[in-house]
């Protein structure tokens, strides 16, 4: 088959591609981070690309002006290549920028050591541990094998019932006792019920012992250096999924896993997100791979497979049945991560198909089971996980909301990173009042918490009505139509821009966003109906999830996102999937908690064959919502009936 080179700008690499693969697949290829909410099905715009030579055959699209065409503008997924090519990647297209972390000090629930530890709820009883022995030296009267030597004087300091040792660790025993003189430290791992010696190393090596708790997210992948001796966290990275290439969403990379060969590029995608975050962890700390034993991740039950090399295509078909819920502790290298060659990696259980291991997280760092009052759990990204209940009972669901709301479907949409617009008010006239962007500088786009700021502003100043389109005579000069016939509100021209082009928000993007609020909030609605409560018996609602730590609880209650309740029933939880994890990392009795109390007693509540979801979800599409009634404190504000705008808009 015949071969053409391709050479991307401005990194100026050159990769080979058969003839007629599309520029996206030569850009995966070649490692350029080129965004592809689509997973390459041409739906979202966003590979945009410039051809700057070379023969390309591309497909008709709706997402390309005729001026854009004549630049040589492309969408990189139906763009084929028949000859030796040169394609320019902009940064608008482009995966980039570091993932915001929110401080732990911030975070209410963000303290491990008033969770794990000394006279807190779990013991600090780490899932690895070093115990330095002084053993007796064998006699006639003392000659038990070595192998039971090591586990006499364990159990001398420790209740372990059940031990066990690998070949690898037998073989060199014999040589490694006489010759440190009977003095050595044993590497611990909890397997379960069973205790395994990882390793046998000599002298006294117990001072240093790290672990990892990991956060594997459909968007964003954050990983804690953690000091097992003392539970302190040693530092922290986080990093773009790269799998985002290859779809924005869990559907788009099931749907891209069909093959084998297709699945393992996708486990070795995040497998090496994680590698690339220990090495930074080490070296921050002056570390080696080597005093990392142990890695406890959580991730949704998609996530979770693609890392374990799991086959997840069942989990979208009816009746959506994942490979594993409850998965195994598995030798961290035998998927690649890189740690010491015998350490130990465990991801938490998932409950369902939709609800995985890191609402399991959230739950047990919110600790809304100590209590007999009802909680209402929300975490909020791409797919939105609810979980309402209190110490007698745990029920849950899950809402597809989409990408939106982490800049995903948005024309100038982008995720938290920097050059993000993450808070916005607008003035009377719906000129900019106010507006914070990620890192400062001048912005690049706006990101999830902006543009519910920006929609809830423009409600609020009359440029839009509650269905969510524009009223032309509210927003002066900045509402114009655009080149594909679409109206447009300018929020920032390209002069205010770091790119030099207007920031817009089009009908579209704010319909996109309240389709995206109106399934969280039914899905909440639906979830309390099928306990028989209302949202007045919560008296707690935590918010968790990366996104959701930046949200202004005020304007999601104005869109419809939230239910308008007291604001002091709100707490955010940041990002409690990673600290769920550091829970189970620090605690085996945090994690037999986790796995007993939390995952094996949640029941699922499937929405999609929940009536009351099918019939209503259409009620929620309007800003806050149909029923005014619903959301009592903005009835003042919005007291119009849906109804009537909808008579106007037919007149």
């Amino acid at each position: 088959m015949k071969t053409y080179s391709v050479t991307f700008l401005p990194e100026e690499k050159t990769v080979q591609a058969a003839a007629g693969k599309s520029i996206l697949e030569a850009a995966i290829v070649a490692g350029i981070p080129v965004n592809s909410v689509c997973a390459g099905e041409g739906v979202c715009g966003k590979c945009r690309v410039l051809v700057k030579s070379g023969k390309v055959e591309a497909e008709p699209n709706s997402f390309l002006t005729r001026r854009d065409i004549q630049r040589g503008m492309a969408l990189a997924c139906h763009t084929y290549i028949h000859g030796d090519v040169v394609v320019e990647v902009p940064l608008e297209s482009r995966i980039s920028g570091v993932p915001q972390l929110a401080s732990e000090d911030a975070i209410r629930f963000g303290r491990i050591s008033e969770r794990v530890g000394e006279g807190a709820a779990f013991a600090h009883a780490p899932l690895s541990g070093k115990a330095y022995l002084e053993l007796p030296l064998p006699n006639l009267t003392d000659n038990i094998p070595d192998q039971e030597r090591i586990y006499r004087e364990l159990s001398r300091h420790r209740e372990m019932p059940t031990m066990h040792i690998g070949l690898a660790v037998l073989q060199k025993l014999p040589e490694l006792l006489r010759e440190s003189g009977w003095k050595v430290t044993a590497l611990l791992g909890y397997r379960g019920r069973t205790t395994e010696v990882m390793e046998v190393e000599p002298g006294d090596t117990s001072a240093r012992h790290l672990g990892i708790a990991l956060d594997v997210g459909t968007t964003t992948v954050v990983a804690h250096l953690v000091d097992l001796n003392t539970s302190e966290t040693l530092t922290t990275k986080a990093k773009y999924n790269s799998q985002i290439s290859l779809g924005d969403d869990v559907i788009s990379r099931i749907m891209y896993s069909r093959t084998g060969e297709r699945l393992k590029q996708l486990r070795d995608m995040v497998v090496g997100d994680i590698n690339d975050l220990i090495t930074g962890l080490v070296m921050d700390v002056k570390a080696k791979f080597h005093d990392v034993t142990y890695v406890v991740c959580a991730g949704n039950t998609t996530m979770v497979h693609l890392l374990l090399g799991l086959n997840p295509a069942n989990i979208r078909r009816e009746p959506y049945v994942p490979c594993a819920a409850t998965l195994p502790v598995i030798r961290a290298a035998e998927i690649g991560v890189k740690i010491n060659p015998r350490g130990l990696l465990l991801a938490l259980p998932c409950v369902s198909s939709y609800v995985g291991g890191d609402v399991v997280a959230d739950v047990l760092v919110t600790g809304m089971t100590d209590s007999e009052e009802l909680s209402l759990l929300i975490d909020l990204g791409t797919n939105g996980e609810l979980v309402i209940g209190n110490a007698d009972w745990l029920v849950c669901c899950s809402a597809s909301a989409g990408p939106s709301f982490e800049g995903g479907g948005i024309t100038c949409g982008m995720r938290a990173t920097t050059g993000a617009i993450e808070h916005i008010s607008l003035k009377p006239d719906g000129r900019i009042d106010e507006y914070s962007v990620v890192g400062g500088g001048k912005p690049v786009g706006i990101c999830g918490s902006g543009l519910i700021d920006a929609i809830a502003e423009l409600l609020r100043v009359g440029c839009i009505d509650r269905r969510g389109r524009f009223v032309k005579t509210e927003c002066g000069n900045r509402l114009r139509e655009a080149e594909t016939g679409e109206r447009e509100f300018v929020l920032f021209p390209g002069k205010a821009t770091a790119l030099g082009k207007d920031i817009v928000l089009t009908e579209p993007d704010i319909s996109n966003l309240i389709h995206s609020k109106g399934s969280i909030y039914m899905a909440a609605e639906c979830l309390m109906a099928h306990v028989d409560m209302t949202f007045d018996d919560v008296k707690h609602i935590y918010i968790a999830g990366g996104f959701g730590n930046y949200l202004d609880i005020e304007r999601a209650v104005e869109i419809g996102l939230l239910p308008d309740v007291e604001r002091s029933r709100f707490h955010f939880v940041g990002n409690g999937s990673v600290q769920g994890a550091k829970m189970a990392l620090l605690s085996q009795e945090a994690l037999t908690y986790l796995q007993v109390r939390i995952a094996a007693a949640m029941t699922d509540f499937e929405l999609s064959s929940d009536h009351k979801y099918m019939n209503e979800y259409s009620s929620c599409l309007f800003l806050p919502h149909t029923n005014i009634e619903k959301f009592p404190s903005l009835r003042g504000k919005y007291g119009k009936p849906a109804q009537a705008e909808g008579a106007r808009a037919r007149a």
